[in-house]
């Protein structure tokens, strides 16, 4: 998997890249990220990237050649254009699906707006989809891109240590996790549940499911919809006083 970066702020985005575990699948070679300095593709000697929109308005707009330059390049360094994701507040939603199916390509090439955002015309021409982590706004695309490059990372083969790292977790089986303890088995008071110090395994996993099933249902239960249930589940569900969505 190769993640190839298009900014204004390299420097921001590899300092943040370079760090934990992405930054350890970097450096075992795991994968592959790299950030261009759009600035690189300017016209002129003070590297202008931006002007003010047509129309009026306020704030200044990237323009589109040096973005499209910038991809150019990147395409010929490849050998063909990359997946290209623009990251926007109007893009759809990131979903833990979509991270996953962006994690079995081979490559992508993410956009970080700025300012007031950029051309359409050149969203028109590259960009194959526009994703957002959010309905609100923040100052560039820096963050929302590598929150995905993030997030698509360590779904890759050997950036964890085994796939059990995050099939579990939140979302990605449409369940958010189970809550977790650790050492002292009492703080403040407060007991770690007694079945996960019994080393029974079983009743540890069983125990863990369930209570991911409760979570789900009281925090986020539109998402028991496209969980996978088993007859199990279910029934413990409906003891619960849950009420079981249809499937």
């Amino acid at each position: 998997m190769r993640i190839d970066l298009l900014t204004l702020f390299p420097e921001v985005c590899e300092a943040v890249l370079s760090e934990s575990i992405v930054g350890r699948a970097r450096r075992k070679g795991a994968v592959q990220v790299c950030c261009h300095q759009i600035r690189d593709f300017a016209f002129d000697r003070h590297q202008r990237v931006d002007d003010s929109p047509f129309g009026g308005g306020m704030g200044m707009l990237l323009m589109a050649e040096p973005i499209a330059l910038c991809l150019d390049d990147l395409a010929a360094h490849l050998g063909g254009r990359p997946h290209t994701v623009y990251l926007s507040p109007q893009g759809k939603t990131l979903t833990q699906q979509r991270v996953k199916e962006l994690a079995a390509m081979d490559g992508l090439a993410l956009l970080c707006g700025h300012y007031e955002g950029v051309d359409e015309r050149v969203l028109d021409e590259y960009v194959d989809e526009e994703l957002s982590i959010g309905d609100y706004v923040v100052t560039g695309g820096e963050l929302p891109a590598l929150i995905l490059a993030d997030a698509v990372c360590r779904l890759v083969p050997g950036v964890l240590s085994a796939s059990e790292c995050f099939e579990l977790e939140s979302h990605y089986n449409s369940l958010l996790e189970y809550p977790q303890y650790t050492r002292p088995a009492v703080w403040r008071g407060r007991a770690a549940p007694d079945v996960l110090l019994t080393g029974d395994h079983g009743k540890v996993r069983r125990w863990r499911r369930e209570q991911a099933l409760l979570r789900t249902a009281r925090r986020r239960p539109e998402l028991l919809r496209a969980a996978a249930l088993t007859a199990e589940d279910r029934a413990f569900l409906r003891r619960a006083g849950i009420e079981v969505p249809e499937g």
